[in-house]
């Protein structure tokens, strides 16, 4: 109980996270802070301190935006996966090959998406009347 209760604040948290980082508000917020930190280079003299400043924090930022990036990729995939899945079940796609692609290699995706796109190029077209 307490674990799922643990993952549950992560994910409404990171859910949280990435729909405000994704506004435009924050991506000119952030411009707005890079260009008050590159006018205030001269005043302070281009000193160490003022580039740590802006290294430090970007380096932090960048450090966890990965993990609430890729928690949010991870989910949107696996509900995504199970969407399909649903829809390939309901329209009786039983293919064995796509009901696990995601588990595939690269090399074997790459392959069977050349395949398919082979498949519907030799496909006759249907005439309308």
């Amino acid at each position: 109980m307490g674990q799922q209760r643990k993952q549950d604040i992560f994910t409404r948290f990171t859910t949280k996270v990435s729909a405000v980082l994704g506004h435009a508000w924050v991506f000119i917020s952030a411009l707005i802070i890079l260009l008050v930190w590159g006018i205030t280079g001269p005043l302070l003299g281009f000193s160490d301190t003022w580039q740590l400043i802006i290294n430090t924090g970007t380096t932090i930022i960048t450090f966890l935006m990965v993990f609430i990036i890729q928690n949010t990729q991870n989910r949107d995939n696996l509900a995504i996966n199970l969407k399909l899945d649903a829809i390939m079940q309901k329209t009786g796609i039983s293919a064995e090959k796509l009901m696990a692609a995601e588990d595939e290699s690269d090399k074997k995706l790459e392959r069977e998406t050349k395949r398919m796109k082979q498949k519907s190029k030799n496909k006759p077209k249907k005439r309308r009347s």
